[in-house]
């Protein structure tokens, strides 16, 4: 098992202790030498692990990927593209449903006085209408509908464009890890200000650069 640095420490402030002030009252002097050298060992070891903590420490910073597209032109004209196109197909559904619904009230006034042709008919044109509102939204608004096709087709190469950034600047300023930190999605739970390069990313982007 490793020993930790400040475990290491500890053992040489003892080991130093010992040798000067407990040992030679109990030991001869060739004990008094071993003692010596181990302690000049573990000397080396603990100035071996200083040296290569400092060599080895990661830079981590972190960014907030939605407010990132939140203040970036491209991102702020592709949602505004989205919400239009989404809105019109919503109403355009939300007109299919106030016909079936003004087509079954029509119904269920009139069908006492139906003959059973008439009501079959008009029972036909309601599944008619509940299935055409039922693909509409499948096809528009589904899970793998036109308007998520267009969400993955503009917001995708902006989405790389950020990437890209963002990679850019931990380079330029060394930073090995960068994590996510945003109301969605929690990557990361904490992080000091100074190591947060959101608005390092939204100024390039806006910039251009």
């Amino acid at each position: 098992m490793e020993i930790s640095f400040c475990i290491r420490q500890r053992i040489l402030v003892f080991i130093f202790f010992i040798s000067y002030y407990i040992h030679p009252l109990i030991f001869g002097d060739y004990v008094k030498q071993l003692f010596y050298i181990s302690a000049i060992i573990i000397g080396i070891i603990f100035f071996t692990d200083h040296y290569v903590l400092a060599q080895t420490q990661q830079r981590i910073a972190y960014v907030n990927s939605a407010k990132i597209l939140d203040e970036f032109p491209e991102a702020q004209t592709a949602q505004k593209q989205l919400e239009t196109l989404g809105k019109q197909w919503q109403e355009d559904l939300d007109k299919m449903s106030k016909e079936y619904q003004e087509k079954g009230q029509e119904y269920q006034k009139k069908s006492a006085l139906m003959t059973d042709e008439a009501k079959k008919q008009a029972q036909q044109v309601l599944l008619d209408l509940e299935q055409k509102a039922y693909d509409f939204r499948l096809q528009k608004l589904g899970q793998d509908g036109e308007l998520e096709k267009q969400r993955d087709k503009l917001l995708t190469p902006i989405k790389e464009k950020v990437l890209k950034t963002i990679e850019g600047i931990a380079k330029e300023q060394k930073f090995q890890f960068v994590f996510d930190k945003n109301e969605q999605v929690q990557f990361l739970l904490y992080g000091e200000k100074q190591f947060d390069i959101t608005f390092d990313v939204i100024s390039r982007l806006t910039k251009g650069k």
